[in-house]
């Protein structure tokens, strides 16, 4: 890793065989470090990006990125209201997967610092509505990966079942995530394509000057696929203001019956990336990260006390400050359970100046894990005995005791705000309040309540840097 941006640049003739390359330089969404990556200048003005791979997992990221932008037809893209990056070609550097596709303009937004109202919220759930309301044919037409209601739901089950054989998920948590798998209420919903797991940096913006930040573009679309569009909602978890219009505007654009159970699912999804980053850990025998996913799932339980995922629960208040740490959790992929949820590749630190404070980078987990042998097998010792008790352990900790709540009420879509949001995301200005007739109480009370959704946008949107990303 560490190539110039000249370097990469300059491979770029190799995916695109005639083109004249006239300025490089880095790509400022690089990939949370995974990738080499760089924008390279055309002569013909355009502007390209090409990442690199010097590993497996990132090979194979940038390999279904590839597969998936080309499944994108001309018809396809035409139903979509933003871009996605054109695929321009393939090619190695060095040992390491390259692949190159179109720069897409705009700036990008961190979950936290998504305000409420008209803008950007509105604009993003109309998006993710767009992308589930492509026809299933684009997916099964490339030969991507198809799920149904209960292929999802048994998917889940047995990441559940292998996250509670560690030993290492509080009782509470177990229950919990096992009671919302066996409701049958929650899982009666049509597969839909999906990104695969959107996040808030995947949308690129611009800004409208009569409707405020809108979406012009959508990135990482690597996790292609027809499955729950719960999946691309689940970021939701780290942006409370945001997440009531995001979700209102979907249901609106969405061209299908409605999901009763699809912000619970969403929620549950959510606290299911802990899961995955414990088996993970579990599964590359790193108690590094086996620790630190115990440590946030400690956390999780102790914030979800009165908290019940149901449907009817997903109607009542309470507090989403245990998913706090989600960002914190990065890209893994586990040997053990079908990671199909992606998490957005694009690190948003490199795009902030003056937007977010510094304790919001220090709360980022930079480390990825590397994928390793076990140990007993590096050392070249007989693994049959190592095996065996580890099969035992697993099924010994599959039967363990846990706790029983469910008589517990609980609490579920937060309006307090997580701990971690910053206060000054969306500042309003108190306006005096002038006396009107009764009968026009409702209707201005209505128009100043946008004004003032608007002005919030328009108020984070000067802290956002604008800026290109692939």
């Amino acid at each position: 890793m560490g190539r110039s941006p000249f370097t990469l640049a300059a491979a770029v003739t190799a995916a695109l065989p005639g083109a004249e390359v006239t300025g490089a330089r880095a790509l400022s969404a690089d990939g949370d470090g995974r990738f080499d990556s760089a924008v390279a200048s055309l002569a013909d003005g355009r502007e390209l990006a090409i990442r690199v791979a010097d590993d497996e997992d990132t090979a194979r990221e940038l390999s279904a990125e590839a597969l998936a932008l080309r499944a994108l037809t001309d018809g396809a893209r035409a139903m979509l209201p933003f871009q996605a990056p054109e695929y321009i070609g393939e090619t190695t550097v060095g040992k390491g997967r390259a692949l190159v596709t179109e720069l897409l303009p705009g700036f990008q937004i961190e979950a936290s610092l998504v305000p409420e109202g008209r803008g950007a919220a509105e604009s993003m759930g109309a998006a993710i509505a767009a992308v589930h309301g492509m026809p299933t044919s684009v997916v099964r037409g490339a030969g991507l990966v198809m799920r149904s209601a209960e292929e999802s739901r048994s998917e889940l089950n047995r990441l559940v079942d292998s996250a509670a054989s560690t030993g290492r998920v509080p009782a509470r948590l177990t229950v919990r995530w096992r009671d919302a798998v066996a409701d049958d209420d929650l899982w009666r919903f049509e597969s839909t394509v999906v990104l695969g797991g959107v996040q808030a940096t995947s949308f690129l913006f611009a800004d409208d000057p009569e409707r405020g930040p809108e979406v012009t573009g959508l990135l990482g679309w690597h996790g292609l696929s027809v499955g729950d569009p719960a999946i691309d909602l689940s970021w939701l978890s780290a942006a409370p203001d945001a997440a009531g219009d995001v979700h209102a505007a979907y249901a609106r654009a969405v061209d299908r019956a409605p999901d009763a159970g699809l912000e619970v699912r969403a929620r549950l999804l959510a606290e299911l990336e802990f899961a995955r980053w414990l088996v993970h850990g579990d599964s590359m025998r790193r108690p590094d990260i086996v620790d630190d996913a115990a440590a946030l799932l400690e956390s999780l339980a102790e914030g979800l006390r009165t908290d019940d995922l149901s449907i009817i629960a997903a109607r009542s208040e309470g507090v989403d400050s245990a998913l706090d740490a989600l960002g914190r959790v990065p890209v893994a992929t586990s040997a053990e359970v079908d990671t199909s949820m992606q998490t957005d590749a694009y690190n948003p630190n490199e795009l902030w100046s003056d937007g977010a404070s510094d304790t919001d980078a220090d709360d980022a987990d930079d480390a990825h894990a590397e994928t390793s042998a076990p140990p007993w097998a590096a050392e070249g010792r007989d693994t049959s005995d190592a095996q065996s008790t580890e099969a035992a352990h697993r099924a010994e900790m599959l039967n363990v005791e846990t706790e029983d709540l469910s008589g517990v009420a609980g609490l579920f879509a937060g309006t307090n705000g997580a701990a971690g949001v910053r206060e000054d995301s969306h500042p309003l200005t108190p306006r005096p309040v002038q006396a009107k007739p009764a009968d026009d109480d409702a209707s201005d009370e209505a128009a100043d309540d946008s004004e003032e959704a608007q002005r919030a946008a328009r108020a984070a949107l000067q802290r956002w840097k604008s800026s290109s990303s692939e």
